[in-house]
């Protein structure tokens, strides 16, 4: 998660909402992602589907299967289902998006979808979830520009 941190504080010192993702595979990190949704203007680009596209690229195969995704912050409807599609053996994830997050909805639900993903939350969840919140405190305060400029007082 500690890796996750730190391609969230790459997006929070380009004005991006402060979320990273790492895939692991065998204990070796094989892909890495930030949110760049306002850097590249695609609603899709979040910090899970970068880290998915990364390490397809390198197992040279769509599906992730017996990797782990770790995340800074619970994933949305479209993440959880990349996650799901890539054969991503578990998700961990940092902080609770009680807004978009998916995994709870999914998790009470118990849809009877083939590939069982196990889903766990709350690691690092204070320090995922100060990231987060100094992040939105700071661009209210007028601190953060939505342009990528640096940011004053950055922490990373």
């Amino acid at each position: 998660m500690r890796e996750a941190l730190k391609e969230a504080g790459m997006a929070y010192s380009y004005g991006e909402v402060p979320i990273g993702a790492v895939v692991v595979k065998d204990r070796v990190i094989i892909g890495r992602g930030r949110n760049r949704k306002e850097e590249l203007m695609q609603a899709y680009s979040h910090a899970e589907v970068e880290a998915i596209r990364n390490a397809c690229s390198v197992m040279n195969n769509w599906r992730l299967t017996g990797c782990e995704i770790f995340i800074t912050l619970e994933p949305c409807m479209m993440c959880l289902g990349t996650i799901l599609e890539a054969r991503v053996a578990r998700v961990v994830y940092g902080a609770e998006d009680k807004r978009f997050g998916f995994c709870r909805y999914f998790a009470e639900n118990d849809p009877p979808y083939p590939n069982r993903t196990v889903i766990e939350g709350g690691i690092l969840e204070e320090t995922c979830s100060k990231l987060m919140k100094d992040f939105f405190k700071q661009r209210r305060e007028g601190k953060i520009d939505r342009k990528f400029e640096e940011i004053e007082g950055s922490v990373f």
